[in-house]
């Protein structure tokens, strides 16, 4: 008997809901869930950042937020593009550089769109005469819920789906296969949104050294996203990029993890400020 007969024999088995991905049709007018999705992350990092501007002592302005936040806007669509671009349709690009600007064709790349934001903290730090890292680590521990809001997405959207499981929470997804999957896009929204928010907000409501802030953020997202990786599909164009078992999202976060770690070590043990 299959793992599916079995599964439904016990009646445990999860059915992917099917839903529609356009939230909103009027016309000409159409407005995906997944923009939704996009449009919560950025508000909520507003809310949250305009809240941590409020304390005392923070050293920033709520009037302020508006004008990093458009940075970021800008740094995540733009890097979140071209990383998924280079990283996962290098072939595609190579053959059509042109692809890179059909804005509505193809996915969004975590890792780019991190890239896009450091550039984001970058130009908004020089033009405010602040330091690369003052910037950063104001703006970190609001930018999980961002990334749990986008996973909600991928989930709506279907994509992203895990390997093949015999876990009672597995879940079908009709338009792939009739196989149990792990629903790695809920986990990637628990963990990355929900447990990375709470630890990284927790770390930063104490006077902490500069960077250690950036570097807990980082080093943490980078371990769960290698961690969920071994429960994701590989990408089938890609498959496995190195070893018959790293992942190209796997081979990302590696840098990651070691840059996370390595800026907790500085922040520790060099006389930063608080």
């Amino acid at each position: 008997m299959s793992l599916v007969k079995r599964l439904e024999t016990f009646n445990i088995m999860l059915q992917y809901p099917e839903i529609d991905p356009v939230a909103v049709s009027l016309g000409p007018l159409t407005i995906h869930w997944y923009g939704v999705t996009y449009l919560v992350a950025f508000l909520a990092g507003w809310w949250l950042a305009k809240y941590r501007a409020r304390q005392p002592n923070s050293g920033w302005q709520p009037d302020e937020i508006g004008d990093i936040v458009f940075y970021i806007v800008l740094g995540v669509i733009a890097g979140g593009k071209i990383g998924s671009v280079l990283f996962y349709q290098w072939d595609a690009f190579t053959a059509n550089p042109l692809i890179l600007f059909k804005l509505t064709e193809g996915g969004m790349s975590f890792h780019g769109g991190f890239l896009g934001v450091l550039a984001a903290f970058w130009f908004y730090a020089r033009s405010t005469k602040r330091t690369f890292f003052e910037v950063a680590d104001f703006i970190a521990p609001a930018f999980p819920i961002g990334l749990g809001a986008g996973r909600i997405g991928n989930f709506i959207n279907g994509e992203l789906w895990g390997r093949v499981t015999d876990v009672p929470w597995g879940m079908v997804f009709p338009h792939v296969d009739e196989q149990v999957r792990h629903p790695n896009q809920l986990y990637q929204f628990f963990f990355e949104g929900i447990v990375l928010f709470t630890l990284v907000w927790w770390f930063s409501s104490k006077p902490r050294p500069r960077m250690a802030v950036s570097g807990m953020f980082v080093l943490l997202y980078g371990l769960y996203r290698f961690a969920i990786e071994f429960v994701r599909e590989p990408d089938r164009h890609l498959g496995f990029v190195a070893l018959d078992w790293l992942t190209m999202g796997q081979i990302l976060s590696l840098p990651m993890i070691l840059i996370g770690a390595a800026l907790l070590v500085l922040a520790y043990t060099r006389n930063n400020k608080a």
